[in-house]
């Protein structure tokens, strides 16, 4: 039996789904000779060891009740030093302690760094522990958006990094786009939907209907974020275009992207509370987008908020787009992205589905740490 020890830092949404899906997935793991052995797990205030962190980890209850106070109790991991189980560290020192334990599993059975956090104060750890012979998988993209100078010294050792779920949650884009690069096979330009929640959007005022209600609507079917302002602005959308454009050798940062926001700046969040926004500037808005879906529609095209990555150009924003293509056909929440590279000239590479959610990303980030299975002992 191949045993990977981890530590999971982030237990949101994505990070209890993942731990759930390593209990639900122990028989199956088994049947493949392979053992997950979730050592530690951090939140933004504390990190827990399990106390035999070298051969056992923590055993499957005691996952399931973290899982449980997290999502449901809100609580701090610290709590759960009531079980004896494990051991509590506070920040700062759970860092040190994390750095402690890749170098004692580094040189011997290995260990796998997961970050399922949305801070960007997680790169400095991660570039340490790759450092020390460790493995790092990620849902989290703020690290591979920050400086190119902590983009590169990740991937110094290229095979020990996972970041399927960065880009498209569970779709196999960073993969295909890998296989692409290996094969020799220049990539020429890639256009993508990558939010959830901008192609609804898009496809919903295809239909006619007010941007102001779908939005709302978006909100209520728990696809945006609270400030729905976080999936207008388009600055995610703009860190997964980032990442694919670095994949593909583009040596740029966020500033060297050019983003469309769906509102102006005198709407945004320093200026204007969420609720004043949904009820009375989200409207002011309907006009544009409506003058701008009748005229593409004139033309045959529907409207899309996409990234466009070609030559050195990469961009984020809304493109007219043929009716009858992968994009143009959206409806929905999926995702869409189309390569098109020598082999993939004519016809597109499409890869299609739900990009967002948390269930789908965890089975996405829990793929990438089965996939470094050869790298254990």
């Amino acid at each position: 039996m191949k045993s990977i020890p981890l530590i999971l830092m982030g237990v949101g949404g994505v990070g209890c789904h993942l731990l759930q899906h390593i209990v639900s997935c122990r028989s199956l793991h088994s049947q493949q000779g392979l053992c997950l052995r979730v050592a530690g797990v951090r939140d933004s205030k504390s990190l827990v060891i399990a106390e035999d962190l070298l051969n056992k980890g923590f055993d499957d209850s005691f996952l399931l009740e973290l899982c449980r106070i997290k999502s449901a109790a809100g609580l701090s991991l610290s709590k759960l030093g009531d079980f004896g189980e494990c051991r509590v560290f506070e920040h700062p020192e759970s860092q040190g302690k994390i750095l402690d334990i890749a170098s004692q599993l580094g040189k011997t059975t290995g260990l796998v760094l997961v970050d399922c956090s949305a801070s960007s104060d997680t790169v400095e750890v991660l570039k340490q522990v790759v450092d020390l012979g460790c493995c790092v998988v990620m849902a989290n993209k703020k690290p591979l958006t920050s400086s190119m100078e902590d983009f590169e010294k990740l991937f110094t050792y290229p095979r020990r990094i996972r970041h399927e779920s960065t880009v498209g949650a569970g779709l196999p884009v960073i993969a295909s786009l890998n296989r692409i690069i290996s094969s020799g096979d220049p990539v020429n330009g890639i256009i993508g939907s990558l939010s959830g929640t901008l192609g609804y959007v898009m496809s919903e005022v295809e239909d006619g209907k007010p941007l102001s209600q779908v939005v709302k609507a978006a909100k209520s079917l728990g696809y945006t974020e609270p400030d729905p302002r976080d999936d207008l602005g388009g600055t995610d959308v703009a860190r997964k275009a980032l990442i694919l454009a670095r994949l593909l050798g583009h040596r740029i940062n966020m500033d060297n992207i050019q983003i469309e926001s769906l509102y102006p700046k005198e709407m945004g969040p320093d200026i204007m509370t969420v609720e004043y926004f949904l009820g009375h500037g989200l409207s002011l808005l309907d006009k544009d987008i409506q003058e701008r879906v009748e005229k593409a529609a004139l033309n045959g095209n529907v409207l899309r908020y996409v990234c466009v990555i070609e030559d050195s150009r990469c961009e984020v924003g809304i493109q007219e787009l043929p009716k009858n293509s992968p994009l143009g056909r959206l409806r929905g929440s999926d995702n869409v992205l189309e390569i098109y590279t020598r082999c993939y000239s004519d016809q597109p590479l499409v890869i299609q589905g739900a990009g967002a959610g948390n269930d789908t990303t965890a089975a996405g980030v829990l793929a990438d740490i089965v996939d470094l299975q050869d790298l254990f002992p």
